[in-house]
């Protein structure tokens, strides 16, 4: 896989995969680089929502994403939701912010994006998922880390068991500071179902404001080779749907 990210022909593509796979797709918002799209597929069961590329210069989550599609790994007998590109102007010059330069995870609060506002709307007028997970990439890792926020029971089994799963890819993100956080083992920010800053709301703390019970984020070391990335991300995100029921992609 190149390190390069191709905005154009990534768009195309994941339509194709996921037409073929049944889903449905709602254009939220046009921008000048495309829309900012959500898929679908409503069967009968537990709901899953999964989202990537809200920050343009993390292009592995939106990759991943595809990657997890082309392999059959939305089973039957569960109400998918997927946003695989939130920031379509970010993505299509690489950039972490939209076309203003605004850090859209941090506008779930004040939404003042055009983004934010279409995406929080369409959260809100869907069924709230039993299952959050979102994919990101970090600059500043030496290995792979994750946030867990978690309002039901607690179980450090599912942590330990998406970090055994990235473990080919990469190590545990270590020390006693993760991205500004005391982490509750190496690669394990186990977070509080409150936000960092008052006004800067992410997606994770939005979903847990709408009472979705459990929640991962993702955070790969955005200095290694894409193709680590992107294998990590769709391990952690194969292995966490496994906390699931059963199930098989049709």
């Amino acid at each position: 896989m190149s390190d390069a990210f191709d905005w154009d022909s990534f768009q195309p593509a994941f339509a194709i995969e996921a037409q073929r796979h049944g889903f449905l797709r709602e254009d939220l918002l046009q921008t000048g680089a495309g829309a900012l799209s959500a898929w679908t597929r409503a069967d009968p069961g537990p709901v899953v929502y999964l989202s990537a590329g809200i920050h343009g210069d993390e292009p592995a989550g939106p990759l991943a994403l595809l990657a997890w599609l082309r392999a059959g790994g939305c089973r039957a007998g569960v109400h998918w939701r997927i946003c695989p590109a939130l920031n379509p102007h970010g993505l299509a010059i690489g950039a972490r912010g939209n076309a203003a330069g605004a850090d859209l995870n941090r506008d779930y609060r004040t939404r003042m994006t055009d983004e934010i506002s279409a995406h929080a709307a369409w959260l809100e007028r869907g069924p709230l998922p039993a299952l959050f997970v979102s994919l990101h990439e970090d600059w500043e890792a030496q290995g792979f880390y994750l946030y867990e926020i978690n309002l039901g029971e607690d179980d450090p089994l599912q942590a330990e068991r998406i970090l055994s799963a990235v473990d080919p890819w990469f190590p545990r993100h270590g020390g006693d500071d993760i991205d500004g956080h005391v982490p509750r083992a190496p690669g394990w920010i186990f977070h509080e179902a409150e936000p960092d800053l008052a006004d800067g709301w992410p997606e994770a703390i939005h979903l847990a404001k709408l009472g979705c019970p459990l929640s991962f984020t993702f955070e790969t070391p955005s200095g290694a080779a894409l193709s680590d990335r992107v294998g990590a991300l769709e391990a952690a995100l194969q292995t966490t749907l496994r906390f699931l029921p059963e199930g098989r992609c049709d």
